[in-house]
Parts: C-alpha cells; structure tokens; sequence
C-alpha cells in the first residue's frame, strides 16, 4: 500500500513538474506575441501618420479645384491635435 502512494506521489509529482514547464514556456510565448503585436501595432500607427501626411501634400500640389479637400483633411488634423492637446491637459 505504501509503496502504491509513494509510485503515484512521484507520478503526481513528474505531472505537475511538466505542467509547470509547459506554463513557462506558454507565459513566454505569450511575452513574444505581446511585444510583437506592441511593435506592429506602433509600425501601423506611423504608417498611418504616413499616409495621412502624403494624402495632405497630394491635396496640396492638386490643381485647383482640390482646395476644398485640402481643407477638409487640415480641418481633420487641427481636429486630431486639438484632442491630443486636449488630453495632454487632463
């Protein structure tokens, strides 16, 4: 009977020991993916400020009846930095 607990104790014990390592292994995949998905989503935000920016110089040098689409996207900017100001303040 000893012998039965003490097999199934080791048992137990090699059990948990790779679930342990199975965790570690899962908590530094997931460290990987979260840093990865931080970069790609920083590389999305400036390609985004790109394309706005080249959107804003392509309305720009458009000939003249593009003005009032350049308007609009400047209106939309001063929108964007009047929010940030705004909560810069807070």
């Amino acid at each position: 009977m000893l012998e039965y607990l003490h097999r199934n104790f080791e048992r137990l014990v090699a059990l948990y020991e790779a679930e342990r390592e199975e965790n570690a292994s899962l908590r530094s995949r997931v460290e990987t993916a979260t840093a990865d998905c931080k970069t790609l989503r920083e590389r999305i935000a400036e390609l985004e400020r790109q394309i706005d920016n080249l959107r804003l110089a392509e309305a720009f040098s458009a000939p003249e009846g593009g003005n009032g689409e350049a308007r609009l996207r400047v209106d939309r900017l001063i929108r964007e930095i009047d929010k940030c100001i705004s909560l810069l303040e807070k």
